[in-house]
């Protein structure tokens, strides 16, 4: 991987407003290991604990003795079954009774953070027959940047953080690994940050940040790509994910003009066999290549998903590997004629659930968009919410949109059925413009995605972004921004009230003071974010949230270009975890 340029810093700073911490999740459950006599040896001694209790806590007389006879009776019936062994069996010496030790919380060892990135946009080249696709050089104006931002501990120990590629070669170091990892002391934390923005980025790369403190190390990075000619004009960024062995992808396009390439990543040393599900207009689609895809340790697979499923204008990808965790983008791209129609990477969202929200939605002139969508060409040229339901059972999905003046009210009733095992579009058409956060709920799990539209004219490029649904905001998570360009914090409020946070990273390492905003519940805000805080370029922001839920996205564009990208808030790194464990003999 090619990086001319690498910019990284790792500094301490003054105490800063105190950010909240992370909850500390509890997934664990108990573990216990127990001898057969137990169980026996108790009911021998009519312990109290094998009694069946009543609805309020007290004794039941009829079930007590139900219980009693029909234990009476099964023993007979054992005993005459098995009367030889039995009698045997009590002329062994038993051991005495089974001791079990009191449940303990033991820590879970904190692993590194990782940041899988995808490489820039490329061409498609050759034919689409098969599933692997091959790659032409991108326009003489297409640039690309890796920004990576990592936070410290309370204490203002940066960890160890490196860049890499999928194998595990080097290619830059954001942060050394401290000699000492000093323990907070009482009062505001003091936090630091380590940031780098390399460019450019010719091959996907690996950020990975020690555990520090048992805990692992806050993390947040994405690939920013932008061209002005060539077929793939427009923008386009990816947030550096998480590798995971199940995942959904919407959003993708295979029709005439559209092209969408599945680039799936193993980061780790163990191979992964990936299987890939398919859902489109009319049900699942069952394509013999999509099953059993080898991806080696370090390298990326990339699938040509017009192979699998061509012609297909609304298709959900579900990526499930087995071995190794993956990584997983779509790069979808469109031309219509001879006129770009835009490039962007579709990251994973959220898996089925009853609720999915989606916020950074921004709606241009709906009178522009209604007389653009008409023309040949042009049907995905508009804002539009996708749904996907995995099951068999239709879902009857409800659509909110909420912006700045309160929730706004869908032409169409807001109301869509999706059947079971099929992809649906509902247009967001006839929606005042503004920004939005956008809510679907059903008593039927899905998953869903919105997309985001720019340009009204016909004969010149136009581009596109998808917002894909992301969970509510907590404490703490981090955010990278790319280092140019117009940058917005979207925050959506779908009831209740909130306030959130804001505190801007720079590139010398300096966490600024945090700003609070104060969002009425059913509204969305956007925040412009400057190129500078004092003297040095802004490198991200930590962001909290407290109050009701609140729904979050980095919203990015270009000055006087029809250039969009969206990209959903991730998750803030988990504290340090306990599983609880009781072990007997």
């Amino acid at each position: 991987m090619k990086c001319p340029s690498v910019r990284s810093t790792a500094v301490s700073d003054d105490p800063r407003k105190t950010v909240g911490q992370t909850p500390t999740p509890d997934d664990g459950r108990p573990v216990k290991a127990a001898r057969p006599e137990d169980a026996r040896q108790k009911r021998a001694r009519g312990s109290s604990e094998t009694r069946p209790e009543s609805r309020n806590g007290s004794r039941s007389g009829r079930g007590s003795r139900t219980g009693v006879v029909t234990g009476v009776l099964s023993a007979v019936v054992i005993l005459a079954a098995g009367g030889g062994a039995v009698a045997a069996a009590t002329m062994v010496p038993q051991p005495s009774g089974g001791t079990a030790t009191d449940i303990r919380q033991a820590d879970v060892p904190a692993g590194r953070s990782l940041g899988v990135c995808p490489e820039q946009a490329r061409l498609v080249s050759g034919t689409v027959v098969g599933t692997d696709a091959d790659f032409s050089p991108v326009s003489t104006t297409a640039s690309s940047a890796l920004n990576a931002v990592v936070l410290s501990n309370p204490a203002g120990t940066v960890p160890g953080t490196k860049v890499t590629s999928l194998a595990g070669d080097q290619v830059a170091e954001i942060a050394k690994a401290p000699t000492s990892t000093p323990s907070p002391t009482a009062g505001p934390p003091v936090l630091a940050a380590g940031t780098a923005s390399i460019s450019p980025v010719t091959a996907p790369a690996v950020v990975g940040a020690d555990p520090i403190g048992n805990e692992q190390a806050s993390l947040a990075a994405n690939l920013s790509y932008s061209a002005t000619d060539g077929d793939l004009r427009g923008s386009a960024v990816a947030p550096c994910q998480q590798p995971g062995n199940d995942s959904w992808l919407l959003g993708a396009n295979t029709s005439l003009g559209r092209t969408a390439v599945l680039n799936v990543s193993n980061a780790s040393e163990t191979p992964a066999t990936v299987s890939l599900d398919l859902f489109g207009y009319q049900g699942q689609i069952q394509a013999p290549g999509a099953r059993g895809l080898l991806v080696a340790p370090g390298t990326t697979r990339s699938v040509n998903l017009a192979g699998l499923a061509p012609g297909e204008a609304q298709l959900a990808v579900r990526v499930r590997s087995t071995g190794g965790p993956v990584a997983a983008t779509v790069q979808q791209s469109v031309l219509r004629g001879l006129v770009p129609g835009g490039v962007e990477f579709l990251a994973p969202g959220n898996g089925p659930a009853n609720l999915q929200v989606m916020a950074g939605v921004d709606i241009q002139d709906p009178a522009a968009l209604k007389a653009l969508s008409g023309k040949a060409g042009f049907p995905d040229a508009v804002p539009a919410l996708q749904i996907a339901v995995p099951g068999t059972a239709d879902a009857v999905v409800q659509v909110r949109l909420y912006g700045a003046n309160g929730e706004r009210k869908l032409p169409s009733g807001g109301v869509v059925t999706v059947k079971g095992g099929t992809v649906a579009t509902l247009n967001l058409d006839g929606v005042p413009a503004g920004s939005y956060t956008v809510a679907a709920s059903s008593d039927v799990s899905f998953v869903a995605s919105t997309r985001v539209a720019r340009g009204s004219n016909a004969e010149e490029a136009t581009d596109f972004a998808w917002s894909p649904s992301s969970s509510r905001l907590g404490s703490q998570h981090l955010v990278a921004v790319p280092r140019d360009g117009q940058r917005f914090l979207a925050f959506g409020v779908p009831e209740g009230r909130a306030t959130v946070s804001y505190a801007p990273v720079t590139d010398d390492g300096a966490v600024g003071k945090a700003v609070d905003v104060d969002i009425s519940g059913g509204t969305t805000s956007m925040i412009e974010l400057p190129a500078k805080s004092g003297e040095a370029v802004v490198a991200g922001y930590v962001v909290s949230a407290s109050g009701d839920p609140v729904y979050g996205a980095l919203f990015l564009g270009k000055q006087g270009r029809n250039d969009v990208s969206v990209v959903a808030i991730q998750d803030a790194a988990a504290g340090l975890e306990k599983v609880p464990v009781s072990v007997g003999y």
